[in-house]
Formats: C-alpha cells, structure tokens, sequence
C-alpha cells in the first residue's frame, strides 16, 4: 500500500458536504487517507468540528474564530472555545486577518486574532491561520506576539515570496491547495516552488478552493449551492499537483509531507 495521505486543511464540518459524508469516508478509506484537520471558524459549528472528532479517528479538530465572522462573536465566545479545546485533543483554528472582504474591521480581527494566538502560545497547540490582503500586518503580529513552539499553518499560502523565509524562521508551515492548479495561478505557484521542503503541507480547503477539472478526482454538488463544490477526497489529485509542481517523485512527497504534517500537528495524534 502507498504512504499515507494527510490533509493540513479543510472544513468537513460545511453542510455542503453533510450529503456526502459517508461517501466522502468511503473514498478516504480507499486513498490510505490517514489524518485531516478539519478547522471550525465560529461558535456556530464549532460542535459539529467536536461530533466529528468524538466518531472519526482520521479527524484532528480545531476551533477558532475567523476574521469574517469576528463581528458576529457572542460575550461568550472565548470561553466557548476554551471549552471545544478541553473536551478533546485539538488546535486552534481557523484564525486571521483578512482585508479582502467588505467593511473589515482590522482592529477587531487583531484583537481576536493575538487573542487565540497567545492562547495556543500558552498551550503549545498548532494554528491554522487564513489571511488576505494583511501580510504585512500578520508578519508584524507574529514577530511581537508570543507564537506555540510547535509552530503554526499558513494555510493556502498566498503571500509573497520574499515572506518566506521570515515566517519560517517564526515557525511557519506552508500549504498548498488545489486551487493554485489553476493556469491562472502561475505566480504563486513559482512562490509555492521556494517554500523549504521541510515547511511544506498539503491541503483541500474542502468544500472551498475547488480544483481545475484535471485535479477533480471526485466530483460533488454541494447541498445548499447545487453548484459543484470540493470533495476532500481530492485529496490524492492535489498530492499529484504538487509532486509535479516541486519536481518531486510521490513516494518521497508523501514521506516527507508526513514529517511536515507530524512535526507540526504531532502532539495531537493518536
């Protein structure tokens, strides 16, 4: 049997896969899927991030609140997430800065943001960090806050080449969707070329970051769309993307994306 694939990002808990999951299960079984982090990003499906972890062995949870819902977080809410992080072994995730939606407000995104920062400093717990258009910004936090020791994911990295060896220096791992398949994308994947082989992960964004058709190994519809949507068990088809992006035969990619994926998410393993 081949090595085992790992996901670094996606969101199984999205109702637009609710359908499928016993088919999507089916599909992991058969690729020797082995672990994916499957990222909360608000109060609001942070239990369904938790009922995945209790029933699925292949699921590492995170919880976190993401920029785009920072406006719509309870009084509670930090406690709330304390209270995912105690129930079971996971990480924090999915936070950020983002720029790119409409009426942002930064200072409330940084204001979240170092919070669950500082909180997984405190812990040692690997976080899942989405940002758009703020690099600058991030770059800026990440140097002036406390970081955890076992690092953190920029995930869909989407930054600028010359961020690179900065954030690595600060802990960061870099990973890579589907998305960036697209012809389109040729800027960022010379980008995606540069990234340490030792700090780079593989991810699907799941149901987000749908792939060029050549890479759509799986086809889905999503529930609430009716438009196709991104199936994690693209998974195997992304694998195949990168090892022809960084030049690299599959069998070395997959043991070294899981040296990557176990330094990094290694303490919340079985």
């Amino acid at each position: 049997m081949s090595a085992a694939l790992y996901d670094a990002h996606n969101h199984l808990q999205a109702t637009e896969l609710s359908p499928h999951l016993g088919t999507i299960q089916r599909q992991l079984n058969e690729l020797n899927v082995a672990k994916m982090v499957v990222n909360g990003t608000q109060e609001q499906d942070w239990p369904a991030v938790l009922e995945l972890a209790r029933n699925n062995r292949m699921v590492i949870p995170t919880f976190g609140l993401h920029p785009w819902y920072v406006s719509q977080r309870s009084v509670h809410w930090q406690e709330k997430l304390t209270t995912c992080l105690n129930q079971v072994p996971a990480g924090i995730g999915e936070i950020g800065l983002d720029r790119w939606i409409e009426d942002y407000d930064l200072p409330q995104q940084e204001e979240v943001f170092v919070w669950q920062l500082r909180l997984a400093a405190e812990r040692n717990l690997p976080v899942s960090i989405h940002c758009l258009r703020a690099w600058g910004r991030l770059l800026e936090l990440l140097q002036e806050q406390p970081r955890p020791q076992c690092g953190f994911l920029l995930h869909s990295y989407g930054g600028p080449q010359e961020m690179i060896q900065p954030l690595a220096k600060l802990g960061a791992y870099f990973s890579i969707s589907g998305h960036f398949a697209q012809e389109r994308k040729g800027r960022q994947q010379e980008v995606f070329r540069q990234v340490p082989r030792d700090r780079l992960l593989i991810e699907t964004d799941a149901p987000d970051m749908l792939p060029p058709e050549k890479y759509t190994d799986f086809p889905i519809t999503g529930e609430s769309s009716g438009k196709a949507v991104n199936n994690p068990a693209n998974i195997g088809a992304i694998y195949r993307f990168v090892a022809e992006l960084v030049d690299e035969q599959a069998d070395v990619l997959r043991q070294r994306t899981e040296e990557n994926f176990r330094k990094l998410f290694g303490r919340l393993l079985d």
